[in-house]
């Protein structure tokens, strides 16, 4: 089992504290499923949202405990987080726990020195008071969070959210993450900014503009994610969303906040990603299956998005988890290498954007991740 410990102090926002309550309790089968046990951890008499009393016989000691702690938001950030509540978070750290806050949680984490020196985000009207009250601390007010091994921050709100799932994928892979996200009935990852270790959205029915009821594409995606091994142009699924090219994509681009062939290229390599945890099909074929054509592509693509070769990516995923590898593919035949020996070599791509990098699964060789705000 894994031990999830949230830190609740009085007056601490209701939202905040719902969504790791929602993702890793005991409500949760996905969760369950996934090894999760959940602890509640509050001061006695502690007021969650103004009206909504915390009733738990564990106390903020009992933090030191847990392998992750969760410090959702502060009740008011111009105010010193509480002594007793920092003091506890540092303590848990100390004995190796991995500390994540959410929105304004942030001050929580800074306040007991876990930020110093490092990258954090937290809500953008509050960036600027982070950054000027921890000047030690780099604030970036335009990411939805920050995985930096050990620590990690979410920017405001519903950025929890995309937290709490990235730390479902990072313990438990790309499957798990993406079922619980569809039971959620929310998108996996939303779109904008650096790629990470988690999957671009699929907009839901309600993320239609001002004035709709809807957005007008949810039916063109699905069908595109059920036939991604299908080529398909800019010009086909505008066709098939009854709009000129020009105005599908401008279209497209309002929904979902980036382009239809970076989106659909994306998703495919995404959709790799499950591939190579779930199955033992070699890289051909999952070239052949997500629709990118050949190894070579796939692996140029994958590492760009993901920041490691497909090969290294499984390699990373099975020994983390103490899973079987996959079965090797067939020795190649005197005199030379197969198609498919080759594909597997997993030879960095030369030139990778280390900007855009996602973290890998634990044990595979990445830096830190991060998410953009659309």
């Amino acid at each position: 089992m894994t031990s999830v410990a949230l830190a609740v102090v009085d007056g601490m926002p209701l939202f905040e504290l719902a969504i790791p309550c929602t993702i890793f309790g005991p409500g949760n089968p996905e969760a369950v499923g996934a090894g999760y046990e959940l602890t509640v951890c509050a001061p006695p008499g502690a007021v969650i949202g103004g009206w909504l009393r915390a009733e738990t016989s564990h106390r903020l000691d009992d933090l030191v405990k847990a392998d992750t702690v969760i410090v959702p938001a502060c009740d008011d950030a111009m105010d010193q987080p509480p002594a007793d509540l920092v003091e506890a978070v540092r303590a848990a750290h100390e004995r190796g726990a991995r500390i994540a806050s959410i929105c304004t949680g942030a001050f929580v984490l800074a306040a007991a020195g876990l930020l110093t020196g490092r990258r954090a985000t937290t809500h953008w009207m509050y960036a600027p008071r982070l950054a000027e009250c921890y000047p030690d601390v780099e604030v970036d007010s335009d990411v939805l969070y920050i995985d930096d091994g050990d620590v990690l921050t979410a920017a405001g709100q519903a950025a929890g959210i995309d937290l709490c799932l990235h730390m479902v994928r990072t313990d438990h892979g790309a499957a798990t993450a993406n079922r619980l996200a569809r039971r959620l009935v929310v998108a996996p990852h939303r779109a904008g900014g650096q790629a990470q270790f988690v999957a671009t959205p699929l907009p839901g029915p309600d993320d239609g503009g001002p004035g709709t009821n809807g957005h007008d594409l949810a039916g063109l995606l699905e069908r595109t994610l059920e036939h991604l091994d299908e080529p398909v142009t800019v010009a086909v699924l505008a066709r098939r969303a009854g709009m000129s090219p020009r105005h599908f994509t401008r279209r497209f681009a309002a929904v979902t906040g980036t382009s239809p062939l970076q989106w659909l290229l994306t998703q495919r390599v995404r959709r790799a990603q499950e591939l190579l945890e779930v199955t033992d099909d070699s890289v051909d074929r999952i070239a052949e299956r997500v629709g990118i054509g050949t190894p070579t592509t796939l692996r140029r693509h994958f590492h760009r998005i993901v920041g490691v070769s497909p090969i290294a990516y499984r390699r990373a995923f099975t020994e983390a988890r103490g899973l079987r590898p996959p079965t090797a593919p067939p020795a190649p035949p005197p005199g030379g290498a197969t198609a498919t020996g080759a594909a597997m070599s997993g030879a960095a791509v030369p030139g990778a954007d280390t900007a855009t990098r996602a973290a890998p699964p634990t044990g595979a060789p990445a830096g830190p991740a991060t998410a953009r705000t659309t």
